[in-house]
């Protein structure tokens, strides 16, 4: 079964961890996709690997003029985007009376504006198809506080309540807007976490994976092809009135 056959999908962060899974089941399901990164021999490498329509961009998420350069890009190769996955984020961390306007920023930027710039760019289309998915990854720091983290849990708090607020405006437009919420996932990213946490404590790497995987009940890690099942089934034609969500994966934790 193809489900999302003739719909175009553009997932941002996609060359690697979360971004790369999601890419992968949307290509299954049939959809023709665009992969926007900041990096292009990443992009490629995962065009390659993923085969069928696969269409690239080049762009930061937090420049509005590169945002616009790349989804009018996308529409010209492939037509209107019908799903949208607000993928690329980033993680720092700080105790709160050391963290500096620029890590703030920076953290709203990434991980909130960005999805902001990209929804108002791609959301145009949707309104004249009549039909749109727009999937927030946001974090289970969108739920719920942890310590050190406070310029990222309030940029996710931030992306969760977009996704609600959005939701409500295009309840009538057939267009739904959700966000999944992933506790702490096997990707490259949790790798550079784990060595900021052990070379600020002085535990080993292996220490600090297992105190941050006993934050989830089933005392594991997520990995990133569970996250793309809960994200491909949000764009699913059958989901249609699950909008305004905020879903957890992440055992149990939230």
């Amino acid at each position: 079964m193809r489900p999302l056959e003739g719909r175009h999908a553009l997932v941002t962060g996609a060359s690697r961890g979360i971004g790369a899974a999601i890419a992968a089941l949307l290509a299954k399901a049939g959809a023709r996709l665009t992969l926007l990164g900041r990096n292009r021999a990443a992009l490629s490498e995962q065009a390659q690997r993923l085969g069928g329509t696969v269409h690239l961009e080049v762009c930061d998420v937090t420049r509005p003029e590169e945002v616009r350069r790349a989804l009018a890009g996308a529409e010209a190769a492939l037509g209107p985007v019908h799903i949208l996955v607000n993928n690329a984020g980033q993680a720092q961390s700080q105790p709160f009376l050391k963290t500096e306007l620029e890590l703030w920023q920076r953290m709203l930027e990434v991980n909130l504006t960005g999805a902001f710039l990209c929804t108002q760019a791609a959301l145009p289309g949707m309104l004249s198809a009549g039909w749109g998915r727009i999937v927030n990854i946001a974090s289970t720091a969108g739920l719920k506080g942890y310590p050190y983290v406070a310029a990222y849990c309030a940029a996710k708090h931030g992306l969760v309540g977009l996704t609600r607020a959005l939701a409500i405006e295009l309840a009538q437009k057939n267009i739904t807007v959700n966000a999944v919420c992933p506790g702490y996932t096997e990707t490259a990213l949790l790798e550079e976490s784990l060595a900021r946490i052990a070379e600020r404590t002085g535990r080993s790497v292996a220490e600090a994976r297992g105190t941050l995987a006993r934050s989830n009940p089933q005392n594991r890690f997520v990995r990133p092809e569970e996250v793309a099942e809960a994200v491909l089934w949000l764009c699913l034609p059958g989901s249609g009135a699950v909008s305004g969500q905020a879903i957890a994966v992440a055992g149990g934790e939230v």
